[in-house]
């Protein structure tokens, strides 16, 4: 166990940061500014700006998109940070937001619909992982509450279905990317 939170405080300021000057700069919930800001759009990305991929990660949409969004980052993220060490959770976190913003651009690849898309909610999803990945293993099992996990996740997945406006996408590669390098990462700390 480790007892370091700082990158997950740094990921906040960072978020927040952004979010104060998306706000003066045209304001938070203009597709403009977000676009200006590093929100991801397939064309754009298809253009050759891969790195929206990444800095979509710290735009957001609005007050309380950063505010969900950097509470379950508070929530989860020392968690997360503690149970293994600040770079192996920055690899889960920037990764499975990463690979969210992937499946987010493959399926408006096959669909040819675009949408501006941001925030930091794929790679949150990614900490969701983490935790279904602990449930696995016998030796990290007992430090997870899995009524908890499965209730918290339920409730985020059915409200990310219900409401159109959020990229289910993103949610679904992040959770996926999560769960598979927790349990990689998890693999070779118990068993090699």
């Amino acid at each position: 166990m480790h007892s370091s939170f700082y990158l997950s405080y740094l990921l906040i300021a960072a978020n927040a940061i952004v979010f104060i000057a998306e706000t003066v700069s045209g304001g938070s919930t203009d597709s403009r500014t977000a676009i200006r800001f590093g929100a991801q759009t397939t064309a754009l990305v298809k253009e050759g700006q891969w790195y929206r991929l990444f800095t979509s990660m710290f735009v957001h949409f609005g007050y309380l998109h950063i505010v969900c969004n950097m509470y379950a980052l508070y929530s989860l993220g020392p968690t997360v940070e503690n149970l293994y060490n600040p770079w192996i959770f920055l690899l889960i976190y920037l990764g499975s937001g990463l690979c969210g913003n992937l499946l987010t651009m493959t399926a408006e690849l096959r669909t040819g619909r675009y949408a501006v898309s941001a925030g930091a909610s794929g790679a949150i999803f990614g900490l969701f992982g983490t935790f279904l990945a602990l449930l696995v293993f016998p030796e990290t099992r007992g430090i997870i509450n899995a009524q908890s996990v499965f209730s918290t996740l339920a409730v985020n997945l059915v409200y990310s279905i219900v409401n159109r406006r959020i990229n289910l996408w993103a949610h679904l590669g992040g959770l996926a990317a999560g769960t598979v390098l927790t349990l990689i990462v998890t693999a070779g700390i118990l068993y090699l």
